[in-house]
């Protein structure tokens, strides 16, 4: 009697790729979750914070004031004489024209209103102080 040994197939290893890419995409969302995307350029100040902080979404006309109390408009360096006629020219004849004061938490508390009370007599019809989101 002739036996005639059977062909074993062998066995092939395949890695399952679907886990693999759910993993992927998993990292991928979380990555982009966490990245802040918003750059803010322009002076570098550091905000006060404050725990009850909301986001602002309109377009709004920023004045930031640095340490030493100086207003700039943009990156440029303005005086309240000049910071007046600016926002005047910006504002226009819209009443309710939102302008976001960003002004550095070690600035002396008397320049930063003053920057404020020129925002308003130029026209400004709400003001806001910016804050930082206290964790």
């Amino acid at each position: 009697m002739i036996v005639h040994p059977k062909k074993r197939t062998r066995l092939q290893v395949q890695l399952p790729l679907t886990p693999l890419i759910d993993i992927v995409f998993l990292l991928l969302i979380y990555f982009l979750l966490t990245t802040n995307f918003l750059v803010d350029e322009g002076i570098k100040i550091k905000l006060p914070q404050a725990k009850a902080s909301a986001p602002q979404t309109e377009k709004e006309i920023t004045v930031y004031v640095d340490s030493q109390g100086r207003a700039f408009l943009g990156n440029e360096e303005v005086s309240l004489a000049m910071l007046f006629d600016r926002l005047k020219e910006m504002i226009g004849g819209k009443e309710n024209k939102l302008v976001v004061i960003r002004a550095d938490r070690a600035v002396i508390l008397n320049k930063a209103v003053k920057v404020m009370d020129v925002a308003k007599a130029a026209g400004a019809g709400r003001l806001c102080l910016a804050t930082e989101k206290e964790f």
